[in-house]
């Protein structure tokens, strides 16, 4: 009888502990950019309720935060890790730098997905990243409609306009996604078949992502030779369409292309004074990442990659293709020619065993093994390894890096998948942007060349981003909003991943909570999942 007593004394004075959790003797930097301050956090359920001097009885968890800076959840604005998700929800790489929400949709999106062409997905927006939550996934998730997604839908691989009719579908397609929860449309216009998407196809699926509060956000058709075009490009689209518009990863690609970064900026901030709200996003390296592909003309890769191969095949268009991609003027973006040197490009992964041995190697020291010219090479690596390949490829300075992250406007995205440094992850390489962006801007440029201080680069990370995409009620430290907080070491948190060994996870976050509940502990994940779907303004619930 008296242990029952006690269970039930027990049980009252938990059920009186008005929070949960209580992040004790932090630096608390809010988000909103201002100087961090030294103060408690209470948590209650998945939110912040009270931040000021709380009495430790008052809990029924302590996180004991001293040294520690304490920050937001981490927005992760150019995430590839949709599908890695699906198999892995842990969000290992991404989770122990401190992301929170990753967002989806660089052109290619979560649906929707036309029934017909799809097998064991579900077709719409909405139903796949609600697949994704239900399956469970530690981080929260969100992600703009892509508009190759929308695009292969209507017009599967097919380089041509889309008539009236086809039009009409598309922009009912992006309607409906937007009411589904999407935060507004996303291009990656290099790419075919988005390279295919003339700029009045743009505009009208722009406005019907605006009539939904949604924002439009575009790999731009060129990032080297032609990027103050494709910025030109984006305005207008901005404009036409009266929606914000956001450049994923702004760069001045190719070393000839360096010194246009300054003009970039200039057109971007006589938008911005016009009142048009033109933003931009960005990773933290000199060398950027994408299939091979990215080295060869769109036409030969229309059909998709069964026709791409069998067009690599045939002879004559080979010739044709190789005679484009050594010219040092195309209409498309050749980056062959904007990395200078074969050697500036990296070849990560193969989906080929009899390539394998390639991994880690050059292209300019494969042209060598094979005797054949860097162009040639690039047709048939393609071709043997039956699709793309992973590749990384050097075209950006440090100085523009440096200069971009000056920007006020400026978010931070890693354009990478969030991945676990195990198994078969460990049987190709990757960038080491999948492991380390956010660290790596916390650490080399923050603590160590102070390019920005650490308060401006924690709102960057969150308020800012959360504030361009319309997101509510996350991306602050604040009462009433979620509990996504991170907790860090400021004087040792750095990216340990290489180019040459990629799959090393940061160092320095010791904890992560997402919607209340605690994710990392003491760096360990904790095999939670409480990640939700976060939706856009234009979503009708």
């Amino acid at each position: 009888m008296k242990n029952l007593v006690y269970l039930f004394m027990a049980i009252a004075f938990a059920a009186c502990k008005p929070y949960d959790t209580l992040i004790k003797n932090g630096t608390v930097y809010d988000g909103s950019g201002k100087p961090a301050i030294p103060t408690d956090i209470g948590i209650k359920g998945d939110k912040v309720v009270k931040i000021g001097n709380i009495p430790s009885k008052k809990a029924k968890t302590i996180v004991d935060a001293e040294g520690m800076a304490v920050s937001p959840g981490f927005i992760n604005t150019l995430s590839w890790a949709y599908w890695p998700l699906l198999k892995d929800g842990r969000s290992m790489s991404n989770l122990k730098q401190g992301v929170t929400l990753e967002i989806f949709g660089e052109g290619s999106s979560p649906g929707p997905f036309h029934p017909e062409k799809t097998k064991d997905t579900p077709s719409s927006f909405a139903e796949n990243m609600e697949k994704l939550e239900q399956q469970g996934v530690s981080t929260n998730i969100a992600s703009f409609v892509g508009a190759t997604t929308v695009r292969k839908y209507v017009l599967d691989e097919d380089d041509r306009a889309p008539n009236a009719e086809e039009l009409a579908l598309m922009k009912q397609l992006v309607e409906q996604s937007m009411e589904e929860g999407a935060l507004g449309l996303g291009t990656s216009l290099i790419y075919p078949p988005a390279f295919f998407a003339k700029t009045d196809e743009l505009i009208a699926l722009s406005k019907s992502a605006s009539k939904h509060n949604g924002i439009y956000i575009s790999h731009l058709r060129s990032e080297g030779d032609k990027l103050l075009e494709a910025i030109e490009e984006l305005i207008t689209i901005a404009r036409e369409a009266n929606i914000p518009a956001e450049i994923y990863h702004l760069k001045a690609a190719g070393q000839r292309n360096w010194e246009d970064l300054e003009k970039a900026i200039a057109m971007i901030e006589k938008a911005r004074a016009e009142g048009l709200e033109i933003t931009t996003n960005m990773y933290n390296y000199t060398g950027a990442s994408t299939g091979l592909g990215a080295c060869m003309p769109p036409w030969i890769q229309e059909g998709g990659e069964i026709q791409w191969v069998k067009n690599l095949q045939n002879a004559e268009l080979k010739a044709k293709a190789i005679s484009e991609m050594e010219s040092d003027k195309t209409d498309w973006e050749n980056f062959l020619a904007l990395a200078g040197d074969p050697a500036n490009i990296l070849l990560l992964g193969f989906s080929t065993d009899s390539l394998q041995k390639f991994k880690g190697k050059n292209l300019a020291e494969v042209a060598k093994i094979w005797g054949k010219s860097p162009a040639e090479s690039v047709c048939d690596l393609i071709s043997a390894n039956g699709g793309d390949i992973s590749t990384a490829y050097f075209l950006m300075s440090e100085e523009n890096v440096a200069r971009q992250m000056k920007l006020p406007y400026m978010s931070f995205g890693s354009d990478a998948r969030s991945i676990a440094a195990e198994g078969e992850n460990l049987e190709s390489m990757t960038h080491p942007r999948t492991y380390g962006n956010f660290a790596r801007l916390l650490g080399k440029y923050v603590r160590e060349e102070k390019i920005i201080s650490l308060e401006e680069a924690i709102h960057k990370l969150s308020w800012l981003p959360v504030q361009k995409l319309h997101i509510k009620n996350r991306g602050r430290i604040t009462e009433g909003y979620f509990a996504d907080i991170v907790i860090f070491d400021p004087t040792t948190i750095t990216d340990k991943a290489t180019f040459n060994q990629p799959h090393q996870y940061a160092e320095g976050v010791q904890h992560v909570f997402v919607n209340g509940t605690r994710v990392i502990k003491n760096g360990e994940h904790t095999g939670e999942t409480p990640g939700r779907f976060v939706k856009g303004k234009g979503a009708k619930n």
